[in-house]
């Protein structure tokens, strides 16, 4: 696919994964345009790189998403990539005494049911390009739960399966590519409390890999040791789910 000359729109693009797509994008003559609920963390972000505008948004709030279709309509003159990399996550344990529920219900929200809303409303805008891409970004859990983000991984988990039948009914009737970026640990502020300062690959790895699948029309983006668990996880699903939680128990 080539990503040159394309209006972009990036979920979370303040920092971390998003804010290294975007600097890599705007690179290569994209005009990108970055959200977050941050205005002060978009603004430092779009002064730091080139041709990057930013919204501040709540993917959660179906006002500020009619805000950004607007925005995109009669600013932008339309969209064509959209990356849903926004998310939200609680480390917790089942069966611990925690509010599980209201944690599940925020990650779904945000990981989940908002990426569809969007996906909803922006898809005209999408069909009108020449050649348009929907990315969505889940996780290595999609393929095993880690035990300390069990709610995390199920609302992955759902984005997952939402994303192969998106990309399959797409494919029937419109020309839109739809790529799913599947990183490991990544060194962002959403995963310090789990280890991800320590343990986590750089953001800029995972945006390299995102433009690796892009070039290659590769629409499962396995980044870093995705590639190797998802590898066990076709031979054994229990021993990649025990593999993945090695050093939680």
């Amino acid at each position: 696919m080539n990503i040159t000359g394309k209006t972009v729109l990036i979920t979370g693009g303040g920092s971390g994964i998003g804010f290294q797509t975007a600097k890599l994008l705007s690179e290569r003559g994209n005009k990108v345009i970055i959200t977050g609920r941050s205005e002060d963390r978009l603004k430092k972000a779009a002064t730091q790189l080139t041709n990057v505008s930013y919204i501040a948004t709540d993917v959660n709030s179906e006002s500020d998403l009619n805000n950004i279709f607007e925005k995109l309509t009669n600013e932008f003159g339309g969209l064509d990539i959209l990356i849903n990399n926004a998310g939200q996550a609680f480390l917790h344990r089942l069966g611990d005494g925690g509010d599980a529920y209201s944690k599940a219900s925020d990650e779904i929200n945000t990981n989940y049911l908002s990426i569809i809303r969007f996906i909803d409303k922006l898809l005209p805008l999408l069909k009108a390009s020449k050649e348009a891409a929907i990315v969505n970004v889940t996780s290595i859990v999609v393929f095993a739960p880690g035990i300390n983000l069990p709610t995390y991984a199920a609302s992955k988990a759902a984005l997952h399966a939402y994303t192969r039948a998106l990309r399959y009914t797409l494919a029937l009737n419109t020309g839109i590519k739809v790529f799913e970026l599947m990183p490991p640990l990544v060194d962002t502020e959403l995963s310090a409390e789990i280890g991800g300062k320590e343990n986590g690959i750089p953001p800029e790895v995972v945006a390299q890999g995102l433009i690796d699948g892009f070039e290659k029309d590769e629409y499962e983006v396995h980044v870093g040791k995705t590639a190797e668990l998802y590898q066990l996880y076709l031979t054994s699903p229990e021993q990649a789910l025990s593999v993945l939680n090695q050093g939680r128990e």
